[in-house]
């Protein structure tokens, strides 16, 4: 059972049909009331009919005796105003629901009068007022219900007398059983009617999502992210659930084909320097006198950087924040460039907010691109434009192709002309400084400098300070250290 409704297409079916069961009820109720009500109402306006016919004759002075109490076989009782039974239908036999269940005519009390000296009705008007009540009568050996109304009149000699007339409610009763057994019989037929479409539906609804999830339990259990799950041709939320799934597959998959990458150029760039670091040490233990120190020292320092390198892009992809401390943009530039030969450097004091180390790092392998690709200069430029501080790295070698200018930030890569330096570089510097710059909020691009070589171009947004009394065109308004 709890397999069953543990399904959202019987959930659905049972919360359809549910609501239905409670809004079918609640209108046969309603229904079932309101045509009793017209019935009876129909039933009390014959009563009433029945009931001042007899006061009107009552009132015109005709006798008891002279009554037509029994043309309709309907009961009549006429009570007088000390609740005696003056006259009544000849044949009834019972009767309840009305001021007196007496059936037969009742002698005069001693002592009793009839005339009521304070009666509200002059002699011969019929009261306006209709009283109205539900019973029971037996005439001539039939029972059945009644509708009663009665009827007050004022006789000379007889004072006020009350007429109860009754109206039979059989045909009434009739209806409302026919009507309830109608409904008894089609309320199930409606309510399986109901379950059945809403099964359906559900289930046609639900087929695509039932799809996607077969594709993806698929694709879990075959690892081939390169699959997609099946997109309906409907434009609904399943649809967009679809593509929305197919856009993760996606992401997942290139996610992970740049993981494999990575590693797989990790293990590639590791294994030559400690291939030729265990060769020399290989060398120097046999042939003490044939020991590359330098070598070694140089295999080891590179070792030491693309190890560095790779931890610090595995704290970035942790997702390492760059934190809020503000520092002098200006001077780190200048500490960094202070001890490289053949660089100018014009830079303005800025102020920036994030990681000082991290952005030492990016500057540091700027340099060092610009270095490695330099004839004889490397130019550094620090201004503010526009709320954004904006570091420039130019170099006059031979630039970077267009095609090449988005390649050149992925991780590993090294153009042709750099593959053929022998200079330790393991293509994760420009990597590393692009990851740096989009985490601090801010850009990394590359463009032909002015001298016609490679212009890097780093663009950090400035902090705003509240003292300034204005945001301008600041990119992070409001933010505080």
């Amino acid at each position: 059972m709890r397999r069953l409704f543990g399904s959202v297409r019987a959930r659905a079916t049972l919360g359809a049909t549910v609501v239905v069961t409670i809004a079918l009820v609640a209108a046969g109720t309603a229904v079932l009331l309101s045509l009793w009500s017209n019935l009876s109402g129909q039933a009390g306006t014959q009563a009433e009919r029945a009931a001042r016919a007899v006061a009107t004759e009552l009132s015109g002075g005709a006798g008891y005796d002279r009554l037509s109490l029994d043309d309709d076989d309907r009961p009549v009782q006429i009570v007088d105003g000390s609740k005696r039974l003056v006259a009544a239908t000849e044949d009834l036999e019972r009767i309840s629901g009305t001021g007196t269940d007496a059936v037969r005519v009742q002698a005069a009390q001693p002592g009793r009068g009839d005339d009521g000296d304070d009666d509200a009705l002059r002699p011969g008007e019929i009261g306006e007022d209709v009283d109205f009540g539900d019973g029971s009568a037996t005439i001539d050996g039939d029972t059945a219900d009644y509708r009663f109304a009665a009827v007050e009149v004022s006789v000379t000699g007889k004072g006020t007398l009350t007429v109860y007339a009754g109206a039979p409610l059989a045909a009434e009763q009739s209806a409302v059983r026919t009507a309830l057994t109608v409904m008894l019989i089609g309320l199930p037929l409606l309510l399986a009617v109901v379950a059945g479409v809403t099964w359906l539906v559900t289930r046609r609804a639900l087929r695509p999502v039932e799809g996607i999830r077969r594709e993806m339990a698929a694709i879990t259990a075959s690892q081939d992210l390169a699959r997609r799950v099946p997109v309906p041709e409907t434009h609904d939320e399943v649809a967009r659930l679809a593509r929305t799934t197919n856009e993760t597959l996606a992401a997942l998959e290139a996610s992970v084909e740049r993981q494999r990458r990575f590693v797989a150029d990790a293990s590639h760039e590791l294994r030559s320097p400690i291939a030729s670091l265990r060769t020399q040490l290989e060398v120097g233990a046999a042939h003490p006198e044939l020991l590359d120190v330098g070598g070694a020292v140089e295999d080891t320092v590179r070792l030491q950087r693309l190890a560095a390198d790779l931890l610090l892009l595995a704290r970035l992809d942790a997702g390492e924040g760059p934190g809020e401390a503000r520092f002098d943009l200006g001077t780190l530039v200048r500490e960094e460039t202070a001890q490289r030969a053949g660089v100018t450097v014009a830079a303005e004091s800025v102020e920036v907010a994030g990681s000082r180390g991290q952005l030492a790092r990016v500057l540091a392998n700027l340099l060092d691109n610009a270095r490695r690709h330099a004839r004889q200069r490397v130019a550094v430029t620090l201004r503010t434009e526009n709320g954004w501080a904006v570091l420039g790295v130019a170099d006059d070698g031979a630039g970077v192709p267009p095609a090449e200018r988005e390649r050149i930030f992925e991780r590993f890569v090294r153009l042709d002309d750099a593959r053929s330096r022998d200079d330790g570089g393991a293509g994760l510097g420009l990597a590393i400084a692009r990851d740096v710059a989009l985490r601090h909020g801010g850009t990394l691009t590359v463009r032909e400098a002015p001298e016609g070589g490679a212009l890097f171009e780093l663009r950090l947004p400035v902090p705003w300070r509240r003292s300034e009394g204005s945001c301008g065109s600041v990119p992070q308004c409001g933010r505080t250290a």
